[in-house]
């Protein structure tokens, strides 16, 4: 039977969601049902939530990853029947005595918008990364902090958003195809921009997988053509000395703390 897991937040959930993921990964040979609730800022809902953790007649109690802010609510969950690990009571009152200063206990501060100008451009790297996805366009490659590179299906975009979402990168992508693994070069509009490139390489397994869930049964996903592919770019990278990251089993956040240090952001 899954274990029961909550997140609740008085806000997205987003810090507690990962803490929470991150911890419980440790135990892989236990299984759990996760449901995180957002927006939990007044007594009401506190409530509410109590009652309804205090119905759940599983065997095991359930699993409570807490970043409420405000002490009542906080107070109230602790007395849930449930194991609540309570970050925020957890390391503020410790924080307050060592830095010698009462926190604020203001809401959303994490993943609020910050300053405007920071938040603006955040939002216009978004906008550049999506402009700029998979070559559709190279007349503001020169804008770019990065430019990835690789086989189609290897994780460029998703990885060119995060950097914009995350950490303000105006990342832009470009596929390598057919006829540059005939020609065996650079297309010329990257050939002239080696400094901004950035390689991903992928097993030809692990690509293989990923390409047969988009096209099936196809040439484009046979094992033949993907180990084609991996071996050519692989030479193209070595030949214009291409910094790379293996992708295979990295996630999205893995592969884009390997290109960071690149970009003198990490």
């Amino acid at each position: 039977m899954k274990r029961q897991v909550y997140f609740v937040s008085d806000r997205t959930g987003i810090t507690i969601e990962a803490l929470g993921h991150s911890l419980l990964s440790q135990f892989k040979d236990l299984k759990f049902e996760f449901t995180t609730l957002r927006y939990v800022d007044s007594l009401n809902k506190i409530e509410n939530l109590c009652q309804t953790i205090d119905g759940y007649e599983g065997e095991e109690r359930p699993l409570i990853f807490s970043t409420l802010v405000d002490g009542q609510l906080r107070a109230k969950l602790g007395r849930v029947n449930a194991h609540v690990f309570d970050l925020m009571g957890e390391f503020l009152t410790p924080l307050e005595e060592i830095l010698n200063t009462q926190a604020s206990l203001a809401l959303g501060h994490t993943h609020g918008p910050g300053s405007d100008k920071h938040y603006a451009h955040r939002m216009d790297a978004v906008n550049y990364a999506l402009l700029n996805d998979d070559g559709l366009t190279t007349r503001h490659l020169d804008r770019a902090d990065i430019i990835l590179i690789g086989p189609s299906r290897s994780g460029k975009t998703p990885t060119c958003l995060y950097l914009a979402m995350q950490y303000g990168v105006y990342a832009a992508n470009y596929p390598l195809v057919e006829e540059d693994f005939e020609l065996m070069r650079l297309p010329g509009v990257l050939a002239k921009r080696r400094d901004q490139l950035f390689g991903l390489s992928i097993t030809a397994e692990r690509l293989q997988q990923i390409r047969e869930v988009r096209r099936p049964d196809s040439e484009y996903a046979s094992i033949k053509q993907c180990q084609y592919e991996v071996n050519q770019i692989g030479i193209l990278y070595r030949e214009n000395r291409i910094s790379t990251c293996d992708v295979t089993q990295r996630s999205v956040e893995e592969i884009a703390t390997r290109i960071l240090p690149h970009l003198h952001l990490l």
